[in-house]
This record gives C-alpha cells, sequence and structure tokens, in this order.
C-alpha cells in the first residue's frame, strides 16, 4: 500500500453537512448550518469553510470537463503539445494550445467551478461577520482563509479571462448576475483581499501562521506563507511596480523565516509519502475515491495523471511504478534539450518512452509529463481515472526563491537582510544537480531556471506573457502552427454565460478579440 497521507480537508457540497467538528478541522466534518444571514456558530463557519476548500479538488474534470489547472496553463506554452488521439479529441483544448478558443468551445469548466468557489467564499465571510461565541484568534484565522481562497479562485477567471463579473454578497434575486468589472478593478479586489490575508489583527498578530508541521491536524490549511506567494504572483502577473518593494520583502520574510526548504530529492518530492514535504507551501489534498463520470462536483481524486500517461504503457508491477493513460500533454523535444547534463529536473520532470513500450498518439514526441504522471496503486478503486491521489503542489520554497531572485535581477529591487539573487539561484541548482553548479544570477539564466523547475506546474505560459516574451509563442512546424496576438492574454468569455445575461443591464462585453 502507498503511504497514505492525508489530513483530509472538509469534504462536503454546499447545504450538507456530516459530522460535528473540533480542533482537527482537516478530518472533522461539520453538521451545522447557518440561515442565510443568520448568526453562525463555529461548526456553521465551518461547514461554509469546507465547502470553500473544496473547489480545490474539481478542476480536474471541472463540471465534467477536463480543465486541470496545470494542463490548462501548459498548453499556451513552448513546454507542450495537446496530444491525445487526434486534433478532435477534446477540440476545445486543441484550439486553446492554438489560440484559437471561441466562445462557443472554450475551458467554462473552470468559469463554472471557480465562481462557484468565489458563492461559497462569500458564504464564510457572511457567517464569519455573523459569528456567535467564536474565539476571536479563530475567528480571525477562519476569516483570512476564506480571503485567501476567493483571492485564489478568483485570480484564475482574472487570468484566462480577465474582464469578468465579480460580487461579494449573495446572488438571491433574479436575474441572479452581477456587474462585469474590468481586469484592473477584479485585480484591485483580489489584492484586497491578499491584503487582509497577510496582515494582522487589531492586536498585532499575524491572522495566519507561516507553516503547519506535517502531520499537524492542520496540515494542508492555507498559510501566511501561500498568501505570500499568490501575492506576489499576483502583483507580477500585473507588472504592479509599486508593490514589487514589498513583495521582495514578503519572499525574504519566508527565506528568514526558515519553515521551508528545498526537498532533496527532486524525482521523488512528487511521490505520494513526499505530499506536504518541507517544500510545500500550498497543495491541494487529492484522496482516491469518489468522483464519478456522472458528475464533476463529488469525490477527492484528480484526472490529470490519466490524462498525461501515455497510452497503453507496459505497467510496472510495483505501487508507485508509472502506468498508462491517454496520451495527452506529450512534451516537446526542446523542453527536453533545454536541461544540461547531469540535472535531475529533467528525468523528474519528463519520461522519455521507447516507441514498443506504448501506443503513440497526436503529436507524439516519446516524451510526457512525470511529476503528475499516473502510478501503480494511486487510484485503487471507483472510477479510477478519474480518482487519482497525487496532490497538485499549488505552491513551492523553489518559486520563493526564484521570484525573489528575478524580484531583484530583472526588476531592480534591493537585497533585503543581505540575501542575494545568486544564493537563491544557487540553493535551486545545487538541489537540482546534487552539488555545487553555479552559474551567474543573469536575467536570461533565471527565466531559464524557471522554465527548467516548473515543466509541468502550469507556471511557465504565465511568465512568458508577463516578461512580455511572447515572441517564443507564435510558430509553424510540423506539430503546431499558431501566432500569438495580444488580445490572447485571455481567453473569450463564454457565449453561453454571454447568452444568459443579455437583454439585462449586467448584458457581459466580449473580450476584444473575439466574435
Amino acid at each position: 500500500m502507498i503511504h497514505m497521507k492525508k489530513y483530509i480537508f472538509i469534504m462536503f457540497v454546499a447545504l450538507i453537512g456530516f459530522t460535528s467538528c473540533g480542533e482537527d478541522f482537516l478530518t472533522a466534518l461539520p453538521t451545522e448550518k447557518q440561515a442565510a444571514g443568520g448568526s453562525a456558530t463555529e461548526g456553521a463557519i465551518l461547514s461554509n469553510l469546507g465547502s470553500a476548500y473544496q473547489i480545490l479538488l474539481f478542476d480536474s474534470y471541472a463540471n465534467n470537463n477536463y480543465n486541470s489547472i496545470p494542463l490548462m496553463s501548459d498548453l499556451r506554452s513552448d513546454d507542450i503539445y495537446k496530444g491525445g488521439g487526434d486534433a478532435g479529441d477534446q477540440h476545445q483544448l486543441y484550439l486553446l494550445s492554438l489560440f484559437t478558443t471561441t466562445p462557443n468551445e472554450d475551458i467554462d469548466g473552470l468559469w463554472s467551478i471557480f465562481y462557484t468557489g468565489l458563492a461559497r467564499c462569500n458564504n464564510v465571510i457572511i457567517a464569519c461577520d455573523n459569528a456567535v461565541n467564536v474565539p476571536e484568534a479563530k475567528l480571525n484565522q477562519y476569516q483570512a482563509e476564506a480571503h485567501f481562497l476567493r483571492a485564489y479562485y478568483v485570480h484564475w477567471l482574472w487570468k484566462f479571462w480577465g474582464n469578468v463579473p465579480y460580487f461579494e454578497a449573495p446572488l438571491s434575486s433574479a436575474p441572479y448576475m452581477a456587474k462585469q468589472l474590468t481586469a484592473n478593478e477584479v485585480y484591485a479586489a483580489i489584492m484586497k483581499d491578499l491584503d487582509f490575508a497577510c496582515g494582522k489583527t487589531d492586536a498585532g498578530a499575524d491572522r495566519l501562521p507561516m507553516s503547519y508541521s506535517k502531520g499537524s491536524p492542520s496540515t494542508g490549511r492555507v498559510t501566511k506563507a501561500a498568501a505570500l506567494m499568490l501575492k506576489a504572483r499576483v502583483v507580477m502577473y500585473q507588472k504592479d511596480v509599486a508593490r514589487y518593494t514589498e513583495v521582495t520583502k514578503d519572499m525574504a520574510e519566508i527565506i528568514k523565516s526558515n519553515e521551508y526548504g528545498l526537498f532533496n530529492n527532486f524525482a521523488t518530492m512528487w511521490i505520494d509519502e513526499n505530499e506536504f514535504c518541507q517544500e510545500s507551501i500550498f497543495e491541494s489534498n487529492q484522496l482516491p475515491e469518489g468522483k464519478t463520470w456522472a458528475s464533476g462536483w463529488q469525490g477527492y481524486g484528480t484526472n490529470l495523471p490519466a490524462f498525461i500517461s501515455p497510452n497503453g504503457l507496459s505497467t510496472g508491477s510495483k505501487t508507485g511504478d508509472f502506468k498508462g493513460g491517454w496520451g495527452f500533454g506529450p512534451v516537446r523535444q526542446a523542453t527536453w534539450d533545454m536541461y544540461e547534463e547531469g540535472d535531475t529536473r529533467r528525468e523528474g520532470s519528463i519520461n522519455k518512452w521507447e516507441g514498443s513500450q506504448y501506443t503513440a498518439r497526436f503529436q507524439d514526441t516519446h516524451l510526457f509529463q512525470a511529476k503528475y504522471a499516473a502510478r501503480v496503486g494511486y487510484n485503487p478503486q471507483g472510477d479510477v481515472d478519474l480518482n487519482y491521489c497525487n496532490n497538485f503542489r499549488i505552491f513551492r520554497f523553489a518559486e520563493t526563491l526564484l521570484n525573489y531572485a528575478e524580484l531583484v535581477v530583472i526588476h531592480g529591487q534591493p537585497a533585503v537582510d543581505g540575501i542575494t539573487a545568486q544564493s537563491c539561484l544557487d540553493r535551486v541548482r545545487n538541489r537540482a544537480f546534487g552539488t555545487d553548479k553555479p552559474i551567474p544570477a543573469t536575467v536570461a539564466n533565471i527565466k531559464l531556471e524557471r522554465r527548467r523547475e516548473f515543466v509541468g506546474e502550469g507556471i511557465r505560459f504565465w511568465d512568458i506573457v508577463r516578461w512580455g516574451d511572447t515572441s517564443l509563442l507564435t510558430e509553424s512546424t510540423p506539430l503546431s502552427t499558431r501566432t500569438w496576438n495580444d488580445n490572447k492574454k485571455y481567453l473569450p468569455i463564454p457565449q453561453s454565460e454571454i447568452d444568459k445575461t443579455k437583454g439585462t443591464e449586467f448584458e457581459l462585453k466580449q473580450n476584444p478579440g473575439y466574435n
């Protein structure tokens, strides 16, 4: 049997409860419910908070669509292809990879789940505002967690679609719609939530702890480090120069805390027993059960491993051995070639299979993603392809180090308390090679190390866009022909959503460049 983690989030659908809760938030399941707008006990708050966390588990089969966040991000990068059976297999994903998404063929499963996440987070915040007999320290924590989760869900809507509706009160009366904001207005709302989550109480204490020890009852909950990392991603994507000094200090705060470090073996960091390791700042908490083909709104597993593993792969016999899947997301040869010899991140990120070991499919390269690949014993029951237990590592300490190096070198921020960009880059490379392997902390080297470090983690495309390096995305090759223009930063608003709002004061305006 594999090491079964799992200090589990409260898994439950909004308005449905289970057992009463206590200190052990991640293994206890509360029953108490709150009348809309009424007084809220701690149990009612935790019921709402559990349902807000649950959205973290839904992206891979979002609203019965295959919309895994790292894959949806990387399909537009220069690291992978779409793959699968042929161009028409999950055609909307092929369009996404070519920058030809249409309003009628969009990744609207993510639209659905993240708006549900926004609504659930609003319910937590409203419950906290109506709390009865809840200790102040706990109330501050629950509020901060909800504000972080709301920022996290909305930041994906903002990154994918830009100009989106936003609301903070229940849509309790017809027509159940909200005003569309500009991308800059959405950014301001996200930052307001993150400033709250990262901030201090009236008494001067942090609302969130910097970390939780692995195996504690709170493992997997939001921490201050997670909130600081999300703030860095959002600020750097917005290119909000006025916030760069603040975010540099945030990264330094995480580094100086000594509560996180690099896991010593890059390739084994992704297996079940090493989830929530010292490098993990925040991750989803998947379990190998509960999802069904009939509903993408239940269960705890993820479909991503089946999706990105080679079709018909000869399966190993031991728990943790790689196994086959559907053949989507093959890795580009240039991605393999960018690594230096001896860099353990290459084999830790990419599996290279001989043609005799699997069945080649569309855009085949013999190269497949390894970090979240399907493994023997990781989906033992139910609808197995939907229920792998591989956690998605949302924030890792390596990103903290590389954020800091980038802010200092690329964006000209002053070093904090003697932490140098070079030392941060050296730490990442030392782990990758198992020995000192320094290169100068230049703009080009820092960008390349980010690419090498995060293959398959849904970071590369967003880096290319925010750096303005989008010439990398226009290409004409036997496997992919596509043309980037700046309108492609945002996907088209789903036509189904526009149709719902036509003729109302909330009528959605399509993003520029789409019919």
